[in-house]
């Protein structure tokens, strides 16, 4: 695998505050996600989210949910571990792009008319995170470790 690519997928030189953000991130995420996909904590589940989501144009509904709960849920479970967290904040960054402009955009900025307060804050978060990477603290770091390491046995015959 290309060295380069290794190290801009999983590298990053932040310490604790990707931790601090990405770990309360991913867990609303997933949260959001799981109501989606299994209507857990008073979701309505993939039927009525798809329901709703072509109801508002989002059609094929079914296929809408599955995908903006999959990448809730399962690129928010990634964020709180930081594995593969560039990839997982660039697909909830882009789904919250999409909630602020298919659903909240029309009703102002704020969460009280359900405006897009919340979905843009979560998207600046998710691009913060895309940006910067999983941290130090992260499964991304542990894995670039291993990667260089093994790279450099290979390199010298040990």
């Amino acid at each position: 695998m290309n060295t380069r690519f290794v190290q801009a997928l999983f590298s990053s030189r932040s310490g604790v505050a990707a931790l601090v953000l990405r770990v309360p991130v991913g867990l609303i995420l997933a949260a959001h996600g799981a109501q989606k996909l299994f209507g857990w904590f008073g979701g309505y589940g993939l039927e009525g989210t798809g329901q709703w989501l072509a109801s508002i144009g989002l059609a094929p509904g079914y296929l809408m949910a599955l995908l903006a709960g999959g990448a809730e849920f399962f690129g928010g479970l990634a964020l709180v571990l930081g594995l593969l967290t560039r990839p997982a904040a660039l697909v909830s960054a882009f789904t919250m792009l999409v909630a602020i402009f298919a659903v909240h955009i029309g009703n102002g900025l704020f969460m009280a008319n359900n405006g897009y307060e919340y979905a843009l804050t979560l998207f600046v978060a998710t691009l913060a995170l895309a940006i910067q990477g999983g941290g130090r603290f992260a499964l991304d770091s542990l894995l670039a470790q291993r990667f260089v390491g093994a790279q450099r046995r290979a390199a010298t015959g040990r």
